[in-house]
């Protein structure tokens, strides 16, 4: 099912129109009934925050599948996949036109918070606290939605919405520290990938692994596996792919066996010109300027 507007599905669950073409707010309650089989996309974003009695939510080929509350937040054009859910408790739907954002900082600003990109099952768990903030913020929204709107409404309305957000970006930051065992895990999981991508001569064949790659073997979205990895190690997973990368040509360098094209294409480079550029980056002299100095000093770096 795929809905163009707000008004659409608001119409499709029974809702009443939104005050607002471009933007809709809905609370719901628990409700009892199973919400069958459904494959929804929309061309707007979605922020929701609920709590599933059963039930379960897949996104893209991931399934999720919790009973504790969570939030997470939704693209335009991103598949959700809805499969005999009840909703627990009490809950919260943002529903928002790019189009509302028009002439607003928050319009170019959305395309960077990276949780628009994560998947369903690494939804934000809120604590208690957190959860109060949140509720707090839309209620604002709310307040101000259903009011008669002015001059100043939008601005209002948008002003909630991006403290929303960043709390969302607060919040993300804790919940990776204290997953740190199993971001120690991620790290770990990353690394003995890359080690067996290039053990197995895999880049000859494949090029080198890129993070679409890393994340399809680790279950994660590329965007929440950057971020992780950032958080636990300070690098993205492209840099440490980099970092990976230069390591072997060092050694492969050091052994001296070689050419610099031949290093270049074991290691899934289909340009040498690139992996020199990118070697000299990193280290800080060319390939042939690093074997010309292990020459000089008797192969020792």
């Amino acid at each position: 099912m795929h809905f163009k507007n707000i008004g659409d599905l608001f119409e499709f669950i029974g809702n009443p129109a939104p005050e607002n073409p471009l933007l809709g707010l809905v609370q719901f309650n628990t409700i009892s009934k199973k919400l069958i089989h459904k494959e929804v996309t929309h061309e707007f974003y979605a922020i929701c925050l609920k709590k599933l009695e059963s039930g379960e939510f897949f996104y893209g080929k991931t399934k999720y599948d919790s009973a504790t509350g969570f939030m997470y937040f939704l693209k335009p054009g991103q598949k959700l996949t809805i499969h005999d859910v009840v909703i627990k408790e009490q809950g919260f739907t943002i529903y928002l036109h790019e189009d509302y954002l028009m002439g607003h900082p928050l319009f170019s600003e959305m395309k960077k918070y990276g949780f628009f990109d994560y998947e369903i099952n690494e939804a934000l768990h809120l604590s208690p606290r957190e959860k109060e903030i949140m509720w707090s913020l839309y209620h604002k929204m709310e307040s101000e939605y259903n009011n008669n709107p002015d001059e100043f409404s939008k601005a209002i309305l948008l002003s909630h919405l991006d403290s929303l957000l960043k709390y969302a970006q607060r919040f993300y930051k804790r919940q990776f520290i204290d997953r740190k065992p199993l971001s120690g895990m991620t790290v770990t999981k990353f690394n003995e990938s890359l080690n067996s991508y290039f053990a197995n001569l895999e880049a000859e064949e494949k090029g080198l692994p890129t993070v679409n790659y890393m994340a399809l073997q680790l279950n994660l979205s590329p965007k929440y596996l950057s971020d992780l990895l950032k958080q636990e190690t300070g690098k993205t997973a492209l840099e440490l792919i980099h970092l990976h990368v230069i390591s072997a040509a060092k050694n492969m360098l050091v052994a001296g066996e070689r050419s610099i094209s031949e290093i270049a294409f074991a290691l899934g480079f289909e340009n040498p010109p690139y992996f020199s550029r990118l070697f000299k980056k990193e280290v800080g002299v060319s390939p042939k300027e690093f074997q010309s100095h292990l020459m000089q000093s008797g192969g020792h770096n």
